[in-house]
């Protein structure tokens, strides 16, 4: 894969008011100045906003189960719907705080089913996750190569919480272009020693270190990270659903 070395990253501005149909592989194919080897890190919710993943709440019927747990947890029961019907479990809920725990249908463990109401137009619209944010990347890198030639790595991220700390953190939730994990088991430390379990997360480590160039309240939903060309690939590799760590190996479900 190459030395380390430096590495930047840059916001792109100029992205039009996103909407559903919006070309997001020409419009930063236009916009971004793209070189060879370059990564492409995208917020997750222009992503959703092009694909038509909003929800207007009025058009939600509550079935039984949402207007129970709506009662237990003081939360809008047509919030509680959806995020039933984007899951498959709901792993732990908070009643003083009103969340719920849950896994998505991708595999994510993440708040609310990863359903969000902030920067969405309209008092009573959310949105959704991309349905298959892997398949979103890959046509978004397609499209970027279409309209340069050149083929950069495609990220796209979201927030996300993390057991034991405060705050959220910018993870990976799609990708093509890039192996989303580093495993280093098998090579050696500097003291000789057989590394066992060492996987470094290169793909949450760099939508990370993307979002410290984008300010959430500014508009600016793509960066482009520069010098770490040396994880970018050819194809599109196995996207982000390769890191999900299975059921029977979570010790925390």
């Amino acid at each position: 894969m190459g030395q380390p070395g430096d590495f930047s990253a840059r916001p792109v501005p100029g992205l039009p008011e996103v909407t559903t149909g919006f070309d997001l592989g020409a419009a930063i194919a236009d916009l971004g100045n793209l070189r060879e080897g370059d990564i492409v890190a995208i917020s997750q919710k222009v992503v959703s906003k092009a694909e038509g993943q909003t929800v207007d709440l009025a058009g939600v019927l509550p079935g039984e189960a949402a207007q129970r747990l709506a009662s237990e947890l003081d939360k809008d029961p047509r919030m509680v719907e959806l995020i039933l019907s984007e899951s498959t479990e709901v792993v732990r809920t908070d009643p003083g705080r009103g969340i719920i725990v849950t896994a998505t249908h991708h595999g994510f463990i993440c708040a609310n089913s990863g359903i969000d109401s902030s920067n969405v137009d309209g008092d009573e619209t959310v949105l959704l996750l991309p349905e298959d944010p892997d398949a979103s990347a890959r046509r978004i890198r397609a499209g970027i190569a279409a309209a340069t030639g050149v083929k950069p790595a495609v990220i796209i991220s979201d927030s996300f919480g993390r057991a034991w700390r405060y705050g959220q953190a910018e993870v990976a939730i799609g990708c093509a272009g890039i192996e989303p994990t580093d495993d280093w088991r098998g090579q050696q430390d500097t003291t000789g020693r057989e590394l066992k379990a060492t996987e470094i997360a290169i793909a949450d480590q760099i939508a990370s270190a993307a979002d410290l160039a984008r300010d959430k309240t500014s508009g600016t939903p793509v960066v482009v990270v520069s010098g770490l060309g040396r994880f970018v690939i050819d194809d599109d590799g196995p996207g982000c659903v390769a890191q999900l760590r299975k059921k029977g190996e979570d010790l925390f479900r």
